[in-house]
């Protein structure tokens, strides 16, 4: 009779005995990724940063906030969606840190605060080095183009819960802006002028969506397609857009007044993710005005006339999920809007007049889709959406 009990030193009767590497786990694979990536990421620190990459926590020196009458902290967090799919499709990984890093420190700059510092997370079915070294050493560029330290990460190899191939990445980062000096709906007033900044594509949000429009369709990320001038594939890994330093150029350049008489000011930023360009504006103005945007000042991209085209998409349901070739905001006054399109033209960042703010009195044109009132849990102002594309 076979015996239940298990054979002493061998738990179970195996013989050769269980180890974290045959449950899937190479810590040696883990410590290599971390010397491919070292270089990347020290090259995003600054004289804040103490110590250097390993250790359990990152160290950032914030003396300097004590020359600040009143220092906010200004904290972000979040993914990059489904478009990891497209990069693990394409076995092309060290694009997705833009993307990562963009909707982090871009939601920071929306306050007015200067992003910090960052840390980010990778989790993985296998730690493949060369891989996850590729992932982080985008997010130390796109750190860099922010202005923005990478002080610490966490790469966690998850065997049996995500596929050898697949991964997911996750960051925060911390900013800091002066209490006096802090952006939002209590700076807009009516007059204000509203200036788009171009998107360089799809960004990170909707790609459920685009992914079962190109599914449906039936379309290889490998085709050629003549409208994008490159394949399928490499339009819809495009890295997102990282407005942080041009937005805090602009405040800078337009510092920020007690009040709108007069003053040449930046009065705030919608970072356009999730929900579309009508319902993340709609969440920076406050109750009473409206900021009437016009949908003839700029033609939409070919990627989302491609989207829209190949799935049959509702502007409306375009509206609500895309950006449209629009990724930031800006809301000045009328007094430093055309000093501010410059300014950005010429640091590169297309921009453009798109709207004004005015008081939201029209109540004939409260209401469909073109009309949008607070957004996110935010009952704000109202976005109304006027004319068609160019």
């Amino acid at each position: 009779m076979t015996s239940a009990t298990p054979t002493a030193g061998t738990p179970s009767g195996n013989a050769a005995g269980i180890t974290y590497a045959s449950a899937g786990v190479d810590v040696e694979a883990g410590d290599l990724a971390v010397e491919l990536m070292k270089g990347a990421v020290k090259a995003t620190h600054n004289s804040s940063v103490i110590g250097g990459v390993g250790g359990f926590a990152g160290l950032y020196d914030v003396s300097r906030l004590l020359t600040y009458k009143r220092p906010l902290l200004a904290t972000s967090t979040d993914g990059v969606g489904t478009k990891v799919a497209i990069a693990q499709a394409m076995d092309i990984h060290d694009t997705i840190g833009f993307d990562l890093v963009g909707m982090v420190v871009d939601d920071i700059v929306v306050v007015g605060a200067e992003p910090l510092y960052m840390t980010d997370y990778i989790a993985c079915g296998k730690v493949v080095p060369e891989r996850i070294a590729d992932i982080v050493r985008g997010i130390a560029a796109a750190c860099s183009v922010a202005g923005t330290a990478l002080v610490g990460g966490e790469t966690a190899e998850h065997p049996g819960l995500l596929g050898e191939h697949e991964y997911d990445v996750a960051g925060a980062a911390t900013g800091v802006v002066e209490a006096d000096a802090l952006l939002g709906p209590d700076r807009v007033r009516a007059g204000d002028v509203v200036i788009g900044m171009a998107s360089s594509g799809l960004h990170s949000n909707g790609y459920s969506l685009v992914r079962r429009v190109i599914n449906h369709a039936g379309w290889a990320l490998d085709r050629q397609v003549s409208e994008l001038g490159r394949t399928l594939g490499e339009e819809l890994l495009e890295p997102t857009r990282v407005y942080a330093a041009d937005c805090l150029d602009l405040a800078r350049m337009f510092p920020v007044s007690a009040s709108a008489a007069g003053g040449k000011a930046v009065h705030g930023f919608s970072h356009v993710t999730g929900g579309g360009l009508a319902a993340n504006l709609a969440r920076v103005l406050p109750q009473g005005l409206v900021a009437t945007v016009d949908r003839a000042t700029w033609e939409l991209p070919a990627i989302f006339k491609l989207v829209s085209e190949l799935g049959n998409v509702p502007l409306a349901d375009l509206e609500r999920t895309l950006n449209l070739g629009v990724g930031m905001v800006a809301i000045v006054s009328p007094e430093a809007a055309d000093a501010a399109v410059a300014r950005l033209n010429d640091r590169g960042l297309p921009s453009w007049v798109m709207g004004t703010v005015t008081a939201d009195s029209d109540s004939i044109l409260k209401s469909g889709p073109d009309y949008i009132q607070g957004a996110k849990g935010v009952d704000g102002g109202a976005v109304r959406l006027v004319n068609a594309y160019a």
